[in-house]
């Protein structure tokens, strides 16, 4: 970094970088007055100037899907929201979205409102929130309106796990209401009578290792929920975000529903590019490690889903990041992988296992991976152009990423508050080398800058009389 004293048109520039964008590169300057970007050139001037020669210049990652703090029975996720925003922050990651998962009995309004105090003062980054929807009772849905307009324009809906998954009439019902409003719905979508079924059928043979979870979870039930859900999402015609899809099925299933011209939106995530079921086979309780719902598939869906985030068809990698300790958390499921806390940590990894595993391997190209990363979630969750954009007036979140950097991936080099990591060993070339939010510097040359508190609340909204459409 250089500082100027004579006089100058922006507060910052970045210089000289190959600046990426979800619809072209070209080699130049960036531009920042205050906390916004304000132009695009060459030769702009600064106060401070950060060279970006040889280096990739794109804008803040965002990742719609973690879960901080989360409650999983006895236990929660082991990052919390200060942790877990500084590993994203080092990542590249300048914006997250969270749940609210509402108690039993406690009204919307109130659990938004226990949630964000939570983390009021504790984030690093910006931060949204999606809603769940554990129940279409008449009052829950009378309280959407009421959500979005408190910033919280998604919604979050299961059809599976005890507690939350809702029935098909409810599934609807929720749909026509989150419609009526304006919003959006996510859904996890896994076939709970296939999956109890196949549970049964492995307690009845003593299968309870963590080998049996994805027989317990088969992707078929995947497939036949996600095929389902959109046939209900039609009839509502409610927007949908299909989150983590794992298999060559699903994604079909989203491509046949998009070409028919159907509001239905879908991500994947790196643990269903890169890691394959061949890691259940572990010996004794390692395979805990990889449990996570949907489980890890076959590496023939690994590729299948390469070549629909290429072509389109599945708009976004986001990280499901969801960690537990294999150390008291994970081995609370030693005799019964049912009680394994599902989930994975991801969330400091994703924009440089993507580059390195996707871009370098001739996957995607560099703007599939900066759509994939970075614009297309802000597009999603009514985040753009805010977020996922370097336009002028967009927040000056910028990343400026090495292409040449070769770092090998060892849990105890992560900022991630927990004790493994599923990339352990994987060689990554291609890391940030400098991320900055609203224009200040978060992380340098390996070292983060920032502090608790910085980051804020970011409400979300689709413009008025749109539709997240496909």
């Amino acid at each position: 970094m250089k500082d100027f004293t004579i006089d100058s048109d922006y507060d910052l520039t970045i210089k000289g970088g190959t600046v990426v964008t979800a619809s072209g590169a070209f080699q130049g300057d960036l531009g920042v007055r205050g906390r916004r970007i304000a132009a695009w050139g060459i030769d702009l001037r600064g106060r401070q100037e950060l060279d970006a020669g040889e280096m990739l210049v794109l804008p803040g990652a965002v990742d719609p899907h973690v879960h901080l703090n989360m409650p999983a029975g006895p236990t929660r996720s082991s990052d919390d929201w200060a942790s877990g925003t500084l590993a994203a922050a080092c990542g590249g990651t300048t914006t997250l979205v969270d749940f609210v998962e509402p108690e039993p009995g406690q009204t919307l309004t109130d659990a938004l409102g226990a949630r964000q105090a939570e983390a009021t003062g504790r984030t690093h980054i910006d931060y949204g929130l999606h809603m769940t929807l554990a129940s279409a009772d008449p009052a829950t849905l009378a309280a959407v309106p009421h959500i979005m307009a408190a910033g919280c324009p998604t919604f979050k809906a299961y059809t599976t796990y005890e507690g939350f998954a809702l029935q098909d009439s409810e599934m609807l019902a929720a749909m026509q209401a989150v419609a009526a409003a304006g919003g959006m719905l996510m859904v996890h979508c896994e076939n709970d009578a296939m999956i109890k079924s196949a549970e049964a059928q492995l307690i009845a043979e003593n299968r309870l290792d963590p080998s049996a979870h994805p027989v317990s979870r088969p992707a078929r039930a995947e497939a036949d929920a996600i095929q389902h859900v959109i046939h209900l999402a039609a009839t509502a015609a409610c927007p949908v975000y299909i989150v983590h899809i794992s298999t060559l099925e699903g994604a079909l299933a989203l491509r046949k529903a998009r070409h028919a011209g159907l509001a239905v939106k879908g991500e994947t995530c790196p643990q269903y590019l890169l890691l394959d079921d061949s890691l259940y086979a572990k010996p004794g309780f390692e395979a805990a490690k990889f449990v996570c719902s949907p489980p890890l598939r076959t590496s023939q869906d690994n590729m299948a889903l390469w070549t629909r985030l290429a072509d389109g068809t599945i708009d976004v990698a986001a990280t499901d990041h969801c960690p537990f300790n294999f150390a008291g958390q994970k081995e609370l499921g030693k005799q019964d992988f049912r009680r394994i806390p599902n989930g994975l940590p991801g969330v400091e990894l994703r924009l440089s296992l993507m580059y390195t595993f996707g871009v370098r391997a001739g996957q995607i190209n560099m703007e599939d991976w900066v759509r994939i990363c970075c614009t297309a979630p802000a597009m999603a969750f009514g985040l753009y152009p805010r977020k996922g954009s370097l336009a002028p007036g967009a927040d000056a979140d910028i990343i400026i990423f090495d292409p040449e950097r070769k770092v090998k991936i060892s849990q105890p080099a992560l900022h991630e508050q927990v004790d493994y990591t599923p990339y352990e060993g994987l060689a990554l070339n291609g890391t940030p080398r400098t991320v900055l939010q609203r224009g200040k510097i978060l992380f340098d040359d390996g070292k983060f800058l920032g502090a608790p508190g910085a980051g804020n609340f970011l409400p979300g909204s689709f413009p008025t009389g749109s539709r997240p459409g496909p």
